[in-house]
């Protein structure tokens, strides 16, 4: 059993303030206060600090904040090892590409054989706050992140074409980069791995998406495959979602290949082996 401070100090260090994490915890202000004292006097460090009345992390809180997330996640494992329960429970999170296309058939069977799933589909940068915040045991994710801060393990590598309807006079084509410029463009929303990598990109030639004739945010990939299919417009996206499509075509870009890793995440010293197997032998 984890100590009644460690509950305090990760509480604060997700809202990043006394009254609502007093709020949270059902709690009085001056025993939130208490216990942070309590923490700081026993790691003989400072974790919290005002800067012009805005709390904010210490170096100190921020290392303390991850290997006690670390340990919450293996006192969760623990219980649940300890309870032995036949249905496993699995909390993962995917990016939009993995959780529509890749890895649908595998939570339908999952559902299907009775686990207890929690299966968020979402962006990057939400189920990284969704894995620190220990509400995620495993994210299956695509593009980039710090491999520095997290354990991980390849999934695969997905190469990422331009998308058209098959109309288009990009169809099954190369393209030189300046005349995709010529045309509409329909992107994810900000913070999707997609997005990020195709801006990344861009920049290293020196443009970036306003470059294109118009852009319009969707962050349904569903909803962008059917724009596309009555317009003109294009896009760039994993070649999984084309799985299920008999009207769409694809298109690269002259010297220029988009191949990135999908890997499984989770955080560091928590097992990514055993979170990996518990998935796939459910």
């Amino acid at each position: 059993m984890l100590d009644y401070k460690v509950r305090t100090f990760l509480t604060l260090c997700k809202y990043m303030n006394y009254r609502i994490s007093a709020e949270k915890l059902n709690m009085a202000q001056p025993s939130v206060t208490q216990h942070i004292h309590l923490l700081e006097d026993y790691y003989s460090t400072k974790l919290f600090i005002y800067n012009k009345k805005t709390l904010i992390k210490t170096d100190s809180a921020k290392i303390l904040e991850k290997h006690l997330r670390c340990i919450v996640d293996n006192e969760k494992e623990l219980e649940r090892e300890l309870q032995n329960t036949k249905i496993k429970e699995i909390k993962i999170g995917v990016t939009k590409t993995i959780g529509n296309y890749v890895l649908k058939d595998k939570i339908i069977s999952l559902i299907n054989d009775k686990s207890s799933i929690t299966y968020i589909i979402d962006n990057t940068k939400a189920l990284f706050d969704k894995l620190n915040e220990n509400i995620l045991d495993l994210l299956v994710i695509e593009g980039l992140f710090d491999k520095s801060l997290y354990d991980y393990k390849l999934f695969r590598n997905e190469e990422i074409v331009g998308i058209c309807t098959k109309n288009h006079i990009f169809a099954n084509k190369e393209i030189d980069l300046k005349d995709i410029f010529t045309q509409g463009l329909l992107l994810r929303e900000e913070g999707s791995g997609t997005r990020n990598i195709l801006e990344q990109e861009l920049f290293k030639k020196n443009y970036t998406i306003n470059s294109f004739k118009t852009v319009h945010f969707i962050s349904s990939f569903e909803i962008i495959k059917d724009v596309i299919r009555k317009s003109q417009y294009i896009t760039f996206a994993y070649k999984s979602i084309l799985n299920d499509s008999n009207e769409l075509s694809t298109f690269s870009i002259k010297d220029i290949n988009i191949d990135r890793e999908f890997n499984y995440v989770c955080l560091k010293n928590t097992n990514i082996e055993k979170k990996i197997l518990n998935f796939y032998q459910s």
